[in-house]
């Protein structure tokens, strides 16, 4: 009985045998690979902008949100909100509401955003629709930011709303620790000036935005 059947048991052997082992392996020379890995992703920014280049290394607030899974304590908020904060620069005019027109441009415009870009021949522009619906008239937009439809028309334009507007695109992480928006004026994607005319895009209700 045990001669019938010993084909059958020694290959459910070599299969529970396999199902013991671990669904995925690291190859012995993970290590290796993985430095590898990081010299390629190096080089691919050779030629690209220095500026961009150095933000491959992440800063302190970066590696404090990667060490937390972009949900750190609330003491650990806390003090990331308060150092971005005094990062916030504002323009020297004192204005905080541009031109709506000038912020539709920069809503639009991807440019600079690329590490092939260069700031010598025209000004980044911000890319808004790759991550929010602004107006009804743009029909591709995308949905990793919220809807900013009617931003100014549900909020208003008080003091506090327009300050809010401009720290929130200027460092984000001032009012939400770990955010997955981009940090544009801190990383000087954009000017105070350029990030100005992106709050008289959201406020301003002669802006497309506030629109019907």
């Amino acid at each position: 009985m045990m001669t019938m059947h010993s084909p059958v048991l020694a290959a459910l052997i070599v299969l529970s045998g396999c199902v013991a082992q671990p669904a995925e392996l690291p190859p012995a020379n993970a290590g290796e690979l993985d430095q590898r890995a990081e010299i390629v992703f190096n080089e691919a920014f050779a030629k690209g902008r220095p500026e961009l280049r150095a933000r491959i290394v992440q800063d302190d607030v970066q590696q404090i949100c990667t060490h937390y899974r972009n949900a750190p304590p609330a003491n650990v908020r806390q003090q990331i909100e308060t150092s971005q904060l005094a990062t916030v620069r504002y323009p020297s005019s004192g204005k905080l509401i541009g031109d709506w027109r000038k912020g539709e441009k920069l809503a639009q415009d991807g440019y600079g955003l690329r590490f092939t870009d260069s700031t010598k021949n025209r000004p980044n522009g911000g890319n808004c629709y790759a991550c929010h619906q602004l107006a009804p008239a743009e029909l591709s937009y995308g949905t990793l930011g919220p809807s900013l439809y009617h931003y100014g028309k549900l909020r208003g334009a008080s003091e506090e709303i327009v300050t809010y507007t401009y720290n929130k695109i200027y460092n984000p992480q001032a009012l939400s620790a770990c955010s997955n928006m981009p940090r544009f004026g801190h990383h000087r994607v954009l000017t105070p000036e350029q990030i100005a005319d992106a709050v008289a895009l959201l406020l301003d209700p002669e802006s497309p935005v506030n629109k019907n």
